[in-house]
């Protein structure tokens, strides 16, 4: 079984200077600013999106970092890349109005929704003031025009919330957005940064690959898992009428009093019937559905780390796709 620390291990340094840089780059003049960015930055989490940035900057040019100068870039897009998501996940939890995140209450449930939104709203500034300082024109196009495609992927599920005619392609879509497109920001960013232009398209590929498949086991664990682990209540996904493919494959297999059922749950947002469906998410070849598609998103993402050359580095970012699989296990 892989080790996440044995994935960290060759990005120990880079990461607690980048995981310091977060803590440091948050130095607002607001105390309150202060002090709910300070709660959710440290909320937990193994910051596997900065993870991936830093580990793709060295399967680069393994040799980088005698360049400081380089070397500081890279640390600072990995910050940059850990305050959006952060900022994402404030927005997520008040548009979901949920009150615990990684087994802790959310910001919006510890201060207001309106303090919540807010603060997100400045760990985004904060990131785009940081990325610029870092001057490099194409990585804020990139970074800009992502961003905006991540709060289009957020719009997105909001409009297939309770929409139980949603389809895999519009799943795709959606998770495109909200979930993959901030780890392809991780990895082209690093290619960028690095000088390496004939790796953009395959670790952007990599990045695209890897998320499609830790969205998707995500949802499979909303069905399979426990509050415990997953730090949720299980059926959150469906008490927010969402959509996600363990129910639309399921739909797809189920007979019409069945996929009545579910459909009326996704409608309604309603957990009654949560027991039943989760049964048939188990038993109609839905699961086993997922399973397939999000291994398949899996060996895509390895496969596309190809043209990078053999190094610790590029084998962690292996490692780092087949650890997200094992949490099927």
């Amino acid at each position: 079984m892989t080790d996440f620390n044995s994935i960290l291990r060759p990005v120990a340094d880079d990461f607690a200077a980048m995981d310091h840089f977060i803590k440091t780059g948050i130095n607002s003049k607001v105390p309150l600013v202060l002090s709910v960015s300070s709660y959710v930055v440290e909320a937990g989490g193994k910051r596997m999106r900065p993870l991936m940035s830093l580990l793709a900057a060295r399967a680069c040019g393994f040799a980088l970092s005698n360049d400081s100068k380089q070397t500081d870039q890279h640390l600072k897009l990995a910050a940059i890349i850990e305050m959006l998501h952060t900022a994402t996940l404030v927005h997520d939890d008040v548009v979901d109005e949920s009150g615990l995140r990684r087994g802790r209450p959310t910001a919006n449930a510890t201060w207001t929704n309106a303090t919540a939104v807010l603060v997100g709203d400045y760990l985004i500034a904060r990131a785009f003031d940081l990325l610029v300082k870092l001057g490099d024109l194409e990585l804020l196009h990139i970074m800009s025009s992502g961003t905006c495609e991540i709060a289009e992927g957020e719009v997105l599920q909001l409009q297939h919330q309770h929409n139980p005619d949603s389809t895999e392609a519009d799943y795709l879509q959606i998770i495109y957005g909200k979930t993959s497109r901030l780890f392809m920001l991780a990895t082209e960013g690093a290619a960028l940064l690095a000088q390496t232009e004939h790796l953009r398209a395959p670790l952007k590929a990599y990045g695209e690959h890897f998320g499609n498949a830790f969205q998707i086991i995500d949802d499979i664990l909303d069905y399979t898992s426990d509050a415990a682990t997953l730090g949720k209540n299980i059926g959150d996904d469906l008490a927010e009428g969402k959509p996600t493919l363990p129910l639309i494959a399921t739909m797809q297999r189920v007979h019409i009093k069945d996929n009545e059922m579910i459909r009326h749950s996704i409608q309604t947002g309603g957990l009654e019937d949560l027991n039943k469906i989760i049964h048939l998410v188990k038993t109609s070849g839905g699961l086993e559905y997922c399973q397939m598609r999000a291994k398949q998103e899996t060996e895509l993402a390895i496969a596309a780390l190809h043209p990078l050359p053999d190094s610790i580095y590029k084998q962690a970012l292996i490692n780092l796709a087949l650890l997200a699989l094992e949490r099927l296990n």
